[in-house]
């Protein structure tokens, strides 16, 4: 259980993170300044940089609770499932408790228009990439100890993860694009995306 100095520090923190989020995708990222945030929450720039170490955290923190509670739920996937439906039914099963999440900071509304904020911003868009490939690292690790393997032995869990991820990144475009689809049709999209892998990797794409 937090201590209220605890809970009092998470809500200085949500709050920052919500008018962050509310100004970058109202005037854009480039547009927006840490003065400006700071302001909005009614605190001091110094303030600000105690929770965050700039702008670019900020704006990508939404995204980095949802990615820690899916690789959470990838650690926590029965033992007996083989590796791809480990991360199939991972991001599945996961995927309300994850818009619960964000929910508890931004309307789930405002969490998908920063997204597309993200996908339109160079600089960001650089980061989130960045920081996807070492998400795929830590995933692969996590595959090569379910199945008892060396990572760097073994290169099986990198590429089950880089298939996953070239799947999650192929829904994440499609979403940034589409304006009108709503969470269960991007979860109903993502599914069939990863129904799909086989058939795309291994089956013929022309009828005989």
């Amino acid at each position: 259980m937090q201590t209220l100095r605890e809970r009092k520090k998470q809500r200085t923190r949500d709050a920052l993170l919500r008018a962050a989020v509310e100004l970058f995708t109202s005037q854009g990222y480039e547009g927006t300044t840490v003065d400006e945030i700071a302001d909005a929450v009614d605190v001091s720039q110094r303030t600000f940089f105690r929770y965050f170490a700039g702008k670019e955290e900020a704006a990508l923190a939404l995204e980095e609770m949802s990615v820690a509670r899916f690789v959470a739920a990838v650690r926590e996937r029965p033992p007996h499932e083989a590796p791809m439906e480990a991360l199939r039914q991972a991001v599945l099963d996961s995927w309300y408790s994850i818009n619960e999440i964000v929910e508890s900071v931004v309307p789930l509304e405002l969490y998908l228009r920063m997204c597309r904020v993200i996908e339109s911003t160079p600089v960001l868009l650089a980061a989130h990439l960045r920081r996807s490939a070492e998400i795929e690292e830590d995933l692969a690790q996590v595959i090569a100890v379910r199945e008892g393997l060396d990572v760097d032995a073994d290169p099986r869990p990198r590429l089950a993860v880089a298939v996953f991820s070239g799947v999650m990144r192929a829904t994440e475009r499609r979403w940034s694009t589409s304006a009108d689809f709503g969470v269960a049709e991007m979860r109903a999209l993502t599914s069939s995306y990863l129904d799909g892998i086989g058939p795309a990797l291994l089956g013929a794409w022309r009828e005989a």
